[in-house]
């Protein structure tokens, strides 16, 4: 097994990433999306993050092949929300179980350090044991569930709020 390498994301990525993307987006519930993402509408989410700031995404890659990602965004666009961001991460689906979305968090975490940041939310369709454990290993903490707010695959889903002191 190579060694995992965790970076910031670069614009060459983002066809990988899109490919992960997109396989939660087609054959689960974790993500609302309906429809897959085109590689332009992911170009598009991809401008808003920067190397420094509050706004910043962090690939890992084995074998030169990227197999998951974090990122930070904003959390609401009213200015009171400033201090608040949001969180999202994913791992390739034959990746699950190997610490990447820990070591993914850390990075993205780390890089944050002397940001502007009060909170961090995270939102996690449940059930989702795995993806609970990970944000519950990097201080999130369940504050609330939003029940049956999202409709995929005939069925509606609830989302777990969880939130993450950052000062």
């Amino acid at each position: 097994m190579s060694e995992i390498l965790i970076r910031r994301a670069e614009r060459a990525d983002l066809p990988a990433l899109l490919g992960i993307y997109n396989h939660y987006v087609i054959h689960t519930p974790v993500n609302f999306d309906i429809e897959p993402r085109t590689l332009a509408q992911r170009e598009e989410w991809f401008a808003q993050f920067s190397p420094s700031g509050k706004f910043q995404c962090f690939v890992a890659h084995e074998g030169g092949k990227a197999i998951g990602y974090a990122c930070s965004m904003p959390f609401k666009e009213k200015a009171a929300y400033a201090t608040t961001i949001e969180t999202s991460i994913y791992c390739a689906p034959d990746q699950g179980g190997k610490g990447i979305g820990r070591r993914l968090y850390a990075t993205l975490f780390e890089a944050l350090k002397g940001e502007d940041i009060h909170r961090v939310f995270g939102g996690i369709t449940l059930p989702n044991a795995a993806s609970v454990r990970v944000h519950e290993t990097m201080g999130f903490r369940h504050i609330g569930t939003y029940a049956e707010v999202g409709r995929k695959f005939g069925k509606y889903w609830d989302v777990g709020l969880f939130l993450k002191d950052m000062d």
